[in-house]
């Protein structure tokens, strides 16, 4: 199983990024796939996550700023990232929850900075 993130990269305050988790070697059904933010000296955060049946859920300071979407037929999950901001920077990790897995599989994560 391998989850390969992409997207990430340097952007501008108010500036734009697509970022891209995509899911290999699972043969189950996924159930909720979503993204977490590592910043430094922080705790692992959640951003953003999408159920199997489409329901999104945001923290509060990305909130009409990000929109999560997802794709099954290619088991890929995306995060836009619109009207960036400094605080937003840091290291995004996708996860994927398959159906009867004892826990979430994890992507290594892709760099996001935000200049002001």
């Amino acid at each position: 199983v391998q989850l390969v993130e992409s997207g990430g990269g340097l952007v501008q305050a108010g500036g734009s990024l697509t970022l891209s988790c995509t899911a290999s070697g699972i043969d189950e059904e996924i159930n909720a796939m979503g993204w977490y933010r590592r910043a430094p000296g922080e705790r692992h955060k959640l951003v953003a996550s999408i159920s199997a049946g489409d329901i999104r859920d945001y923290a509060d300071s990305v909130k009409g700023r990000f929109t999560i979407s997802r794709d099954n037929a290619k088991n890929t999950v995306y995060l836009q990232l619109d009207s960036l901001k400094p605080e937003d920077a840091g290291t995004y990790m996708c996860f994927v929850d398959p159906f009867g897995a004892d826990r979430p599989i994890w992507g290594r994560g892709t760099q996001v900075t935000v200049s002001s």
